[in-house]
């Protein structure tokens, strides 16, 4: 079928090129002729399209090396050493043919797995698989809700102090190699008998590379820092909060490992299967010790959600609880005659306790930022207006089923 296609075209191109002398043509012919041309090029590129994808489905799936030639390209002195070993075997398309643009797409459109299959290919292919500019996608969709700052400071911390385990060529195995085979091929971590060109090839990725640290997250060996919505399983005396914890992913169950620090008498606290939902980055960062600064309590007014810093003595770290702008004593809640907002006493409103307890509500100063309370009902912080949907959706769908007896409050 597809040389009937090409018979005809080419028998019409010619017809067109040559028109007969004894008599004119119409003038639509000019139009089928460039029309004949445009048909004739996209059939050709949709034969070598057809070509090229049988070629990457055989490298991504089977993931056959590339046994090739490689023509018109500018490759590094490795790769073309590498490849010159590989003339004699017989061979096809190579996907290092593919103009950088074209090759470029296909990489940007790969998953995690299937950059470290291809990155298994070949050096020059490596080099590319495990450019930052690749990974940094892939690490803002599966890992930008949980990390934030602070994760990426211990994961620092963690590189410098691990420094003689970051050098592949003194041949020493990461800490992660081991857990990523599921993620890259063998020939990332299995030496060659026989190195092409006689240099060492590299084991693993950049160890300061993105690539390193979504797949140090991925295999759940490095713990980072995150915060934690309804701590320890749901407690009811933590309903509605949001706590600081050092996390690990556990990619057999999709969920995550979590750890509490110790507070005074306070022990670690621990937890497991915490899914995704119930995590987030910490929104500024700050240590859970120090006072946050408000800056929206002057635009604060009643029915506004907000978080507000709190914890039960100045020896424990802040955890954020969720409430609400409720109306002075004093307004009867009328929007047409409320100038709560107008007042220097917030009142805050936490409707997830009983009516009549006292952590229902309690009132902060507009103009004075800093912390208030007493040992007796605790202490609070500083407080963030929120101002996305999506957070307060959140909260909302935390709500406990009932609501909590003040003497559940946990600290």
């Amino acid at each position: 079928m597809l040389l009937l296609y090409f018979f005809i075209t080419c028998f019409s191109l010619v017809l067109l090129l040559k028109p007969l002398p004894f008599k004119p043509l119409p003038p639509w012919t000019s139009e089928m002729r460039l029309l004949s041309f445009w048909f004739l090029k996209d059939l050709f590129l949709f034969s070598y399209l057809g070509s090229l994808r049988s070629t990457l489905l055989k490298v991504l799936i089977n993931r056959i090396p590339l046994k090739t030639t490689i023509k018109n390209m500018r490759l590094s002195a490795s790769a073309r050493a590498e490849k010159s070993s590989l003339d004699d075997e017989a061979g096809g398309m190579s996907v290092l043919d593919l103009p950088e643009l074209a090759l470029e797409c296909i990489l940007e459109r790969l998953p995690p797995a299937g950059l470290c299959s291809m990155a298994g290919v070949c050096t020059s292919l490596r080099e590319r698989c495990v450019s930052d500019h690749l990974w940094e996608k892939h690490m803002k969709q599966k890992w930008g809700r949980v990390i934030g700052p602070a994760a990426y400071r211990e994961w620092q911390r963690h590189l410098a102090s691990r420094k003689d385990l970051g050098s592949c060529k003194q041949g020493k195995p990461k800490w992660f190699m081991r857990p990523l085979s599921m993620f890259w091929p063998s020939s990332w971590s299995t030496p060659k008998a026989v190195p092409i060109n006689n240099s060492k090839q590299r084991s693993s990725p950049p160890v300061n590379s993105i690539m390193s640290w979504y797949l140090a997250l991925e295999t759940g060996k490095f713990w980072f820092p995150a915060q934690v919505f309804n701590r320890e399983n749901g407690d009811v005396g933590f309903m509605l909060s949001c706590y600081d914890a050092s996390l690990s992913y556990d990619p057999g169950t999709d969920a995550f490992q979590v750890r509490y620090p110790s507070h005074g008498r306070r022990a670690i606290a621990t937890e497991s299967g915490v899914p995704w939902e119930r995590l987030r980055a910490p929104p500024f960062d700050t240590s859970p010790h120090d006072l946050h600064i408000s800056d929206c309590l002057n635009d604060v007014r009643p029915g506004d959600h907000i978080e507000i810093q709190w914890r039960k003595n100045k020896e424990f770290p802040y955890g954020w609880w969720y409430g609400v702008v409720g109306h002075l004593k004093s307004c009867d809640g009328n929007e047409n005659y409320c100038r709560c907002h107008n007042s220097d006493t917030v009142v805050l409103e936490f409707h997830q306790y009983t009516p009549g307890s006292r952590w229902r509500s309690t009132a902060v100063n507009r103009k004075e930022r800093r912390e208030e309370g007493n040992e007796a009902d605790g202490f609070y912080g500083g407080i963030r207006k929120l101002y996305n949907k999506e957070e307060i959706c959140r909260w909302k769908k935390l709500w406990p089923t009932e609501v909590v007896e003040s003497h559940y409050l946990q600290y």
